[in-house]
């Protein structure tokens, strides 16, 4: 489609209505982390975010809902339950109700998702169509490729890239840190995520969960015992809005959940230095 440039001259554009930090709809994201990090946990935390406004993490900003659907093709049904549960304790009667019409979670361990095949992109399309955020978990169960080959992520990412401008939802694959970043406690760098640098390259938006280190945990005098449940969330690749600090998050011992945890300050900069966010209500 040709741009009007003229139009472009004299119309003011439109305000960004923000999926979630820095996210715009209909592109593409992910979250990257080692495997045990919590990822998934978070995940479904956000979707609840997204599809009703209760902001379990403490993200703030103003917050447009709408419907959000979770594909999980790792965890099975048992553990979704378990999540869920956990997650509706922490939810009003009104909450729980919105999330109950806006929020879609699907278990597909029993299916080979295969984003390669054509039916396979229809089904996902149907479901994004009317979407404003769709979770995929994670993106190594939804194709039969080689994520190190660039050619076929290159074709995988356009495929997705394609589909969430077509409908407008945001679609965030979560994805797993490559062996070098993790035992260097490097999972915040870009270059973090496992495979063909195009599955950061040819996206809009990556961000992290990344565990603590023992230098982090002497800088807030955390136990050592302790320091395994606490995770840093950020952005390592974002192309629009706002620069967004760091967040510190614990994970309650008894069910799993992430909670924010300031440290006596509302975030923690990369380099581990204290500073205050700026709440802007009209983005992120």
């Amino acid at each position: 489609m040709a741009i009007d440039i003229n139009h472009c001259y004299s119309t003011p554009p439109k305000p960004r209505a923000y999926v979630l930090p820095a996210l715009i709809p209909g592109t593409v994201g992910s979250i990257v982390a080692p495997g045990g990090t919590g990822k998934s946990m978070f995940a479904v935390e956000l979707a609840h975010y997204v599809a009703s406004g209760a902001d379990l993490l403490g993200l703030g900003g103003q917050q447009h809902t709408g419907r959000v659907a979770y594909l999980s093709a790792e965890d099975g049904v048992d553990m979704l339950h378990e999540r869920l549960h956990a997650i509706g304790q922490n939810l009003t009667c009104v909450q729980r109700e919105t999330c109950a019409e806006q929020l879609t979670i699907e278990d597909l361990t029993k299916h080979s998702p295969n984003l390669f095949e054509q039916r396979w992109l229809d089904a996902v399309e149907r479901l994004a169509t009317g979407t404003r955020l769709l979770f995929l978990d994670t993106l190594r169960s939804f194709h039969g490729g080689d994520e190190n080959d660039g050619s076929q992520m290159s074709v995988l990412i356009g495929s997705l890239r394609a589909l969430a401008a077509r409908t407008g939802c945001a679609i965030v694959f979560l994805h797993h840190t490559n062996k070098a970043a993790t035992l260097a406690g490097q999972g915040d760098i870009q270059q973090a995520g496992r495979g063909s640098s195009v599955l950061t390259d040819n996206i809009r938006w990556q961000s992290f969960l990344a565990g603590m280190t023992p230098a982090e945990a002497r800088t807030y005098n955390v136990d050592t015992d302790q320091r395994g449940y606490f995770v840093r969330f950020g952005l390592s690749k974002q192309n629009y809005g706002r620069l967004y600090d760091d967040r510190w998050f614990r994970r309650r011992e008894d069910d799993g959940v992430l909670v924010p945890t300031d440290f006596a300050t509302n975030s923690i900069t990369r380099k581990g230095t204290a500073k205050k966010t700026v709440n802007d209500n009209d983005d992120f």
